[in-house]
């Protein structure tokens, strides 16, 4: 029993740590591409811990009921990125375009909600194929392993050059999470990444010391605000762009639950999929009304689950509830906020390792036949493409394409959707002895 509740505990820690490491690294940068001064930053990162707490804990709890975790969504952090660029050659104030992006979340919510209420999910089910799925995930790991990568090394500050205190640390945690990952048994196979951060964030600041010092805690207990960019507002790109985000998060939902349920060898419960829907709904609702990134569950939890092998829902939930609670307190969230980076890119990036073969094998459940090999590799191809593509060549087009030209993820999935219900599959002839 003692070591049931051991385990318990420090499966909860890792969850916790998990929701942790995906939830600081996007508002760190909006706040980097908006100019947010420390105090802004260290805000909306209280304000991503309760909405992705919230979010997980109701997903997991109601929605689809799977060790699923929410956070920030990379669609939402690449259309956040685009409009701040934006912003800056504009003109205007980042204000302004922060409550846009706070109209275009509830937009996106209000579809999601819509969808899962009316029972539409199951028929987008046969829109988002395994292939379809399976697209989205390798687009989605291939960009953010980029990201990732770019992270660990310490390039993402504005002096662009390499640390190699960064380097050592961050590729030390990679080796030791992936090597306990790979052949480690018992307890360091199934707390990999949680070692691997706390050895990683020690010898960090052993080698680097401490870079960041801590803000001055004037309350011990702070509560979120609503609406902290000023009221949501809304104008025809941020509204024809919010529906699209709304069906790449649909993809997102169908392609997360779908690799969990393969990874935990459940079969797909009938309304599980709409219960997901009205749930990814009411999140992105919060996520504007606490003025933070739009959520959405996280692909990479499966590559999570799979790799620690915690599938229980308990420490799950716990680990939820641990992130909500970590919101109303200033000293534990501003601390935590010093997590260094290259630490929780390089934990994170053998994750998306698990995630990109989870992606190759959903598109393989078929046969690949010369149209599915075609539909793939002009999918990644193009949708790769754009991802090398600087921002600077979309500027002279109209804002509602840039929004969604701009974005490799979305357009390799909308063709590879397109071309997967156009070009149908010839049916095969069958001969016959006369």
């Amino acid at each position: 029993m003692k070591e049931r509740a051991a385990e318990t505990v420090v499966a909860s820690l890792q969850w916790f740590i998990f929701l942790l490491a995906n939830s600081i690294v996007l508002p760190i940068v909006i706040g980097q591409v908006y100019h947010l001064t420390v105090d802004q930053i260290a805000e909306l990162l209280q304000r991503t811990f309760l909405v992705v707490g919230i979010s997980s804990l109701l997903s997991g709890w109601i929605g689809h009921r799977l060790p699923i975790a929410d956070g920030p969504a990379g669609i939402w952090l690449g259309i956040f990125v685009l409009m701040g660029e934006m912003a800056v050659s504009g003109h205007l104030h980042p204000f302004q375009v922060l409550q846009l992006l706070e109209g275009g979340m509830f937009v996106a919510g209000g579809v999601l909600l819509v969808i899962g209420a009316a029972g539409l999910m199951n028929d987008m089910l046969r829109l988002f194929t395994p292939l379809v799925t399976g697209v989205y995930l390798m687009l989605l790991s291939l960009q953010l392993s980029g990201v990732f990568l770019r992270g660990m090394i310490g390039v993402g500050d504005s002096a662009g050059e390499i640390k190699a205190g960064h380097v050592i640390v961050s590729f030390a945690v990679f080796i030791i999470v992936f090597i306990f990952t790979v052949w480690g048994r018992g307890f360091f196979k199934s707390y990999a990444v949680l070692i691997g951060i706390l050895v990683g964030w020690l010898t960090y600041i052993l080698l680097n010391g401490f870079e960041q010092k801590l803000l001055t805690v004037s309350s011990v207990v702070s509560f979120p605000k609503f609406f902290a960019w000023g009221w949501p507002k809304l104008d025809a790109g941020m509204a024809v762009s919010a529906v699209l985000v709304a069906f790449v998060l649909i993809s997102n939902i169908i392609a997360s639950i779908a690799a969990m349920q393969q990874v935990v060898g459940q079969k797909e419960e009938k309304g599980r999929l709409n219960q997901a829907g009205i749930i990814s709904g009411v999140n992105n609702l919060l996520s504007a009304l606490f003025s933070s990134v739009g959520v959405v569950p996280l692909s990479i939890a499966a590559g999570f689950v799979r790799m620690t092998g915690q599938s229980r829902m308990k420490p799950y939930i716990i680990g939820c509830v641990l992130l909500i609670v970590s919101s109303f307190l200033p000293a534990v969230y501003q601390a935590l906020s010093l997590l260094p980076g290259p630490i929780a890119y390089a934990a994170m990036l053998v994750t998306f390792t698990q995630m990109l073969g989870i992606g190759l094998n959903t598109i393989l459940k078929s046969s690949l036949d010369e149209r599915r090999l075609t539909i793939v590799g002009m999918s990644l191809s193009l949708g790769t493409a754009i991802m090398f593509l600087p921002q600077s060549v979309f500027q002279g087009l109209p804002a509602i394409v840039q929004y969604v030209a701009s974005n490799g993820i979305m357009i390799g999935m909308l063709l590879a959707l397109l071309l997967e219900h156009i070009w149908r599959p010839e049916r095969k002839k069958v001969s016959r002895l006369d």
